[in-house]
């Protein structure tokens, strides 16, 4: 099992709509690094769901990896913003995966909150200029930020 971060403006698609859809497609990533990150993940991997692009941003809640290795489709929509003409249904050149609702917190850990706790070297986010929308979690990293944001999602990293 691995953890993830991955990270979406909420008035695009944040834990709320992901909790009403209960699974979501993570479509959209144009990023090659982000794009490896998602193929590299496995079924019953968690992803702590992270808000960018608000104020304040920071960690809303938790989901699970359900499938691996989905054909993103909004590569082949002409119409999004994410199409891709150089993709083919033949050859696709973008690959997600779907995320399973698990938990919201009733407070955000925010991004302040996160600098508090980790160094850059522990949980990339914390980075400046760090714009992935993936990026891997370290199980000692994924075991704090469960005690920061008191999940109580019966789940525990294996260390």
């Amino acid at each position: 099992m691995t953890y993830w971060l991955i990270k979406s403006e909420p008035d695009v698609y944040g834990i709320d709509d992901l909790k009403k859809e209960q699974v979501g497609v993570w479509d959209g990533v144009r990023n090659y690094q982000a794009r490896n990150y998602l193929k590299s993940m496995q079924t019953g991997d968690y992803c702590f769901f992270y808000h960018s692009n608000t104020k304040p941003p920071g960690i809303a809640g938790l989901a699970k990896i359900v499938e691996t290795m989905v054909v993103d489709p909004s590569q082949f929509d002409i119409n999004s913003d994410y199409f891709d003409p150089k993709s083919t249904v033949d050859a696709p050149r973008w690959h997600t995966v779907k995320c399973q609702y698990v938990e919201t917190l009733p407070e955000l850990i925010s991004l302040e909150t996160l600098r508090s706790h980790f160094g850059e070297d522990e949980l990339l986010v914390v980075k400046r200029g760090t714009r992935l929308s993936v990026i891997p979690v370290s199980f000692e990293s994924a075991d704090r930020l469960l005690k920061i944001g008191a999940f109580t999602t019966a789940f525990q990293p294996l260390m």
